[in-house]
Parts: structure tokens; C-alpha cells; sequence
């Protein structure tokens, strides 16, 4: 029970993180005028890219991180920083930019599609914390990245019949709610990172 609830958590933290919905308006924006066929395309393209992306961050991100001698408590902080962050302007974006700033025109590839919309500095910094967490295990956290990654396809996928479907009221809702939880989240990592550091200083 305790691996299922695990593994729960950290889909849902990933599934946040990379904030489909919040991310709706912006691609649904960036593909119109893009054939349907070719969209899709565009998006298994691009989620295929993040997909490595996380992976490569799971498997190698511990080596860099060891290399630049940074330790679990700084990864904690600074990632519940800038989950705040990024939480934050979920809730109140700027006006007249996308949670990422200006984007852009033309068909996306690599950039800025599949980094930093898809899979940002902040999804990357989550995989970094959570396979750095004991209680976490390798195979958990690899099924955790595919779930939250095929859900993020799922909804981007159909990402302008969606977007036309709950209507931009009906989108800025979802993100605001995304947010708010988002928040909660960088909040507890932010007070477990400062407990770690605290406890290794004591």
C-alpha cells in the first residue's frame, strides 16, 4: 500500500508539474493553422523529446548534480522555489505572456514545445528531488514519469478541440486550481529541504 501510494504521489506531482492544462491556450495557439493530421503528429514528436528528456534526467541528473557537489538539501530548496515560482504565475499570469514568456511563430521543434512547455526546468528539477528521496524507487518513479507524460500527450494531443470545449474561462479555471495545489507542493518541498539542512547542520 505504502508503494502504491508512493507511486500515486509522484504521477500527480509530475502530472502538475508539467501542467497539460495550463499549457492548453498557448499550444492550442502555436498549432492554429496546422492541419489536425500534422498536430498530431507535432505533439507525439515533441512529447517523444520530453520523454527523453525526463529519462535522461532520471538516469544522469544525479551524476551532474554530484559532480557540482550539490547536495539533497540545496536540490530541495531550490526546486520548492521554483516550483513556487512557476505555481505562482499559474495563478496570476503576467498579462499578455504565457507562463514562459513570448514564444516564437512557426511550427515548434524541440523549442519551445517540447522544453520548456512540455517538460521545463521545473519537471526537470522533480525528477532530480524525487529520485534523490530514499523511499522512492527507481522503478516507481520511471512508471510515474510514463503515466504523467501519457496523460500530458492525452490531453495536448486534442489539445484545440479541448481548448474549444472548455472555453478559456473553462481552462484558466483548471490552471488556477493546478496552481493552487502546485503551491501546496512547493511549499512542503521547500520545509523538507530546510529540515534536511537544518538536521545535517544540528
Amino acid at each position: 500500500m505504502k508503494e502504491d501510494m508512493g507511486l500515486l504521489s509522484c504521477i500527480s506531482i509530475l502530472f502538475l508539474v508539467m501542467d497539460p492544462f495550463g499549457n492548453l491556450p498557448v499550444i492550442a495557439g502555436m498549432v492554429k493553422g496546422i492541419p489536425a493530421h500534422r498536430v498530431r503528429r507535432i505533439m507525439l514528436r515533441e512529447h517523444l523529446f520530453a520523454l527523453g528528456l525526463l529519462f535522461f534526467f532520471l538516469f544522469f541528473g544525479q551524476f551532474f548534480l554530484n559532480l557540482l557537489g550539490i547536495q539533497d538539501p540545496a536540490l530541495g530548496i531550490s526546486g520548492g522555489i521554483v516550483l513556487f515560482l512557476i505555481s505562482v504565475r499559474m495563478i496570476f499570469p503576467a498579462k499578455g505572456e504565457g507562463m514562459f514568456g513570448d514564444l516564437p511563430s512557426g511550427e515548434p521543434f524541440f523549442v519551445p514545445l517540447a522544453t520548456p512547455l512540455i517538460v521545463g526546468p521545473s519537471a526537470m528539477t522533480t525528477v532530480l528531488i524525487l529520485a534523490s528521496k530514499s523511499d522512492v524507487r527507481l522503478w516507481q518513479l520511471s512508471l510515474a514519469i510514463v503515466a504523467a507524460w501519457a496523460a500530458s500527450l492525452a490531453i495536448l494531443y486534442n489539445a484545440a478541440a479541448i481548448a474549444r470545449l472548455l472555453g478559456e474561462r473553462g481552462v484558466t479555471a483548471i490552471e488556477r486550481l493546478m496552481g493552487m495545489i502546485l503551491t501546496t507542493i512547493a511549499v512542503q518541498m521547500l520545509l523538507t529541504g530546510l529540515a534536511q539542512f537544518f538536521g545535517k547542520a544540528g
